[in-house]
């Protein structure tokens, strides 16, 4: 950004001030909205809702793919002092239904096609039931413009629902502080400025998703969202919009690795960012290869605080597979199992402190209890800390590293072994394009380690030599019993593949 790192958040809806007001702010299919169309269209949203749902506070859901409504309801909910709970445009009527009677949603905004899936019983009484269509329309109609809110910053503002890859989705309670300095943060570490155009192809339901909105408005940059149904789609609209910034997660960016790419696609790339999962050795280089003038920005983050690490693309070479260090407004410590801090080298606990970290779970008092503890007494924030579970180091440098979560380990021999070791070993040969390391219950070995894969397209007869390569560069006990090998990869509704259906399938 050209301005400096603002730490005093701000009610979120003041994001649509940011942009010049002839600069594009958002491109959709229908034709650009310059910020001053933002601006206008906030405004008798905002006034429609509030006049709907006067109740302030008042869980207002939208379920419909990527458009005018669900770009502009981030900020109109929050204007409107209404609470917004997206739901993403790939779940299933039974998902949706534990959402809206979860969140206790008073309206439901959605496409013809998602609400008739709906069954019997599906909307709480409670819940009104509004096509997304007529209410664009009727806040048009209105005439009314509600202007930028006085809100507090810790005020709840939006209510995000996990994937639900534990149980059943839980809901994420975010503020206008959360959201506001996530969007100054990413802004800053990623230097955008007023002429970028972000291609938003990740679901908005999802925190990394809709910071691809916050993020780049909060900059005065222009957002083109897709809804893509092939990974061409994705290339051939970087071309047609003349994309500076693309964000997506580990699955995508090796399908999209698969394509050639042309150079109207390429040359006005300036950065790549990726999170929810680790890039390997093999897709960093490959991602440099296509895109050389391109900075690439690996990035960690959990929904419970956003984003908590970037590596600095210029350590991106040298240093592959680190996670990098904390994003301003972020304080990340690793805590070992003494609850002290981890000395270089030392596996611990990830901790994250600081103004990012969200409100807890929605109406789930315990589950909050477990993740969201004080902080450790060496936090320099203090107060509310989410205690990741997921298990990191830290180098001599500051630089972090994912070792696995502590409840995705697999515990085989009375051996505690590391998924991404073994993914990354598999990875390594050439062989696998993707691959998920799993432990599945065995009488003799406790857990027996399981790989999935899917073999690199140009692989030659990857089945015979994928077990001889592993053989050689893992431990016995690391060794998969199984390999079992798939032309695709299941993916959850963010896009990440879907571990819990593959270990729910291998285990039945």
């Amino acid at each position: 950004m050209n301005t400096a790192l603002d730490p005093v958040p701000r009610p979120l809806d003041h994001l649509a001030e940011h942009g010049a007001d002839e600069d594009p702010a958002l491109i959709l299919k229908s034709g650009k909205l310059s910020f001053a169309d933002l601006r206008e269209r906030v405004a008798r949203l905002a006034a429609w809702l509030a006049q709907e749902v006067p109740e302030k506070g008042a869980r207002v859901a939208t379920w419909a793919a990527k458009g005018e409504l669900t770009c502009l309801m981030p900020l109109a909910a929050a204007r409107a002092g209404l609470v917004h709970v997206p739901i993403n445009p790939l779940l299933k009527h039974a998902q949706a239904a534990h959402i809206l009677s979860d969140s206790g949603a008073a309206m439901l905004i959605g496409t013809p096609a998602r609400s008739k899936s709906l069954e019997e019983g599906d909307v709480p009484p409670a819940c009104r039931l509004i096509n997304e269509q007529d209410a664009l329309d009727a806040a048009t109609t209105l005439g009314g413009h509600l202007p930028p809110s006085d809100s507090d910053p810790d005020d709840l503002t939006a209510i995000l629902y996990t994937s639900g890859s534990t149980g059943r989705p839980k809901g994420v309670m975010l503020s206008h502080a959360n959201l506001w300095l996530g969007a100054v943060s990413v802004a800053d570490y990623l230097d955008m400025g007023p002429d970028e155009v972000t291609l938003a192809v990740l679901p908005l339901s999802f925190d990394y998703g809709q910071n691809q909105l916050l993020s780049t408005w909060c900059a005065g940059g222009a957002v083109a969202p897709l809804d893509y149904l092939f990974p061409k789609d994705v290339l051939k609209a970087c071309a047609k919009h003349q994309v500076t910034t693309l964000a997506a997660v580990p699955p995508l960016w090796v399908q999209l690795t698969e394509l050639e790419w042309s150079e109207e696609a390429v040359v006005t790339m300036r950065r790549m960012t990726n999170s929810g999962g680790a890039l390997t050795t093999d897709l960093v280089r490959e991602l440099r290869a296509t895109f050389p003038d391109a900075r690439l920005f690996p990035m960690y983050g959990l929904t419970e605080a956003f984003r908590s690490t970037f590596l600095d693309p210029d350590l991106v070479d040298t240093h592959p597979t680190s996670m990098g260090k904390a994003i301003p407004f972020a304080e990340i410590l690793v805590i070992n199992d003494a609850g002290e801090l981890a000395k270089p080298g030392e596996e611990g606990e990830l901790v994250h402190c600081g103004p990012l970290v969200a409100q807890g779970y929605w109406q789930d008092a315990e589950r909050t209890a477990e993740r969201f503890k004080p902080a450790p007494d060496m936090s320099s924030y203090g107060g509310t800390a989410v205690w990741s579970g997921d298990r990191v180091k830290r180098d001599a440098e500051g630089l972090l590293y994912f070792v696995g979560r502590r409840d995705a380990m697999i515990k085989s021999q009375g051996n505690r072994i590391s998924p991404q070791e073994v993914e990354e070993a598999a990875l390594a040969t050439g062989l696998v394009a993707e691959a998920v390391a799993l432990g599945i219950a065995d009488e003799r070995l406790g857990q027996a380690v399981h790989l999935v894969a899917r073999a690199e397209p140009r692989a030659v007869n990857a089945e015979e030599q994928l077990p001889k390569l592993l053989a050689k560069e893992l431990p016995n006990f690391m060794q998969p019993q199984v390999i079992h090998w798939r032309d695709t990869m299941p993916l959850n509704p963010n896009g990440k593949i879907d571990r819990t259906a593959l270990k729910q399938e291998l285990s039945s």
